[in-house]
Order: C-alpha cells, then structure tokens, then sequence
C-alpha cells in the first residue's frame, strides 16, 4: 500500500459515493487507475464494507448505552455462545472482548430505557454465565466514527 492507496481510502472513508472521477482529481491518478486500486482494495480486504451510516434518533434509537459485562466463566464454548447472542441482538451496535476488569463492552442504540430493561432480562438475567453487567447512558455522541485513516 502505497500513498496514493492511503489519499484513496481517507477519500472513501468518509464518502463511499465518490466516484472515481472525483477520487482521480484529489490524488492525481486517472478515473480507471483509482478504480483499479480500489478493486485491488476491496479483493485484499482492506475495504471490509461500503455502507449507509444512519441517524439512530431519526431510527427512533433515542438513546445509546454502554455496557460492560463480566462473565462468571470464560470457556471457549461460553465465550462463543456469548458472541454469538451478541451478534444477533439488533440493538448492539458494537461489541468487543476486552482485557481488563469486564470481559466484553457493548455498545447499544435502543428507543428508552424500558426497551434496554427488556434487553438485560433477554441477554443478562436469563444468562446464568452473567456474573455482572454495568451500564452507562450517554449523555452525548461528541465523536462516533470508524475512521482508521
């Protein structure tokens, strides 16, 4: 990957519409050369997804929430249930296996409270390997992003 691949990617990081004409006059290469790394980008990996970011308040998600939860055991089997029950909640946007004093950090976009309450039950408290759950509401997104660039 050279500078010209990283001027690409900062371009479609935060515009995935750009065309390639557009790209082409910011970082100086021809239409079908920067179309020609960007497939070269997307067959390596290096560009996972090109997707939509939507408001969650205009979704009705008013609220967001952090969650960190410890796990009373940590098998490989337990882990992956566990990954898995996240991975299929609509509400978790992210979530993370982590060192430290928790063993997973969630991130949740839920309508209010009671719709988060109602995930607990489902999630945590139906969940024998729940040993503890601790919740953050955000007061404020000041900065949401997946920029690595």
């Amino acid at each position: 990957m050279d500078a010209k691949d990283r001027a690409i990617l900062k371009l479609v990081q935060g515009n995935a519409r750009l065309t390639a004409e557009v790209i082409s006059q910011e970082v100086g290469l021809s239409p079908p050369a920067v179309q020609k790394r960007l497939q070269k980008l997307r067959t390596t990996g290096v560009i996972e997804r090109e997707i939509a970011v939507l408001s969650p308040t205009k979704m009705g998600a008013e609220m967001t929430i952090v969650t960190e939860v410890l796990l009373e055991r940590e098998s490989r089997a337990q882990l992956d249930e566990f990954k898995r029950r996240m991975r299929s909640a609509p509400c978790v946007q992210q979530c993370y296996y982590t060192t430290g004093e928790s063993d997973f950090v969630l991130i949740l976009t839920v309508r209010d409270i009671q719709e988060y309450e109602e995930f607990t039950q489902t999630y945590f408290f139906d969940n024998s390997n729940i040993s503890r759950f601790k919740t953050a509401v955000v007061m404020d997104r000041v900065k949401v992003s997946l920029d690595v660039i």
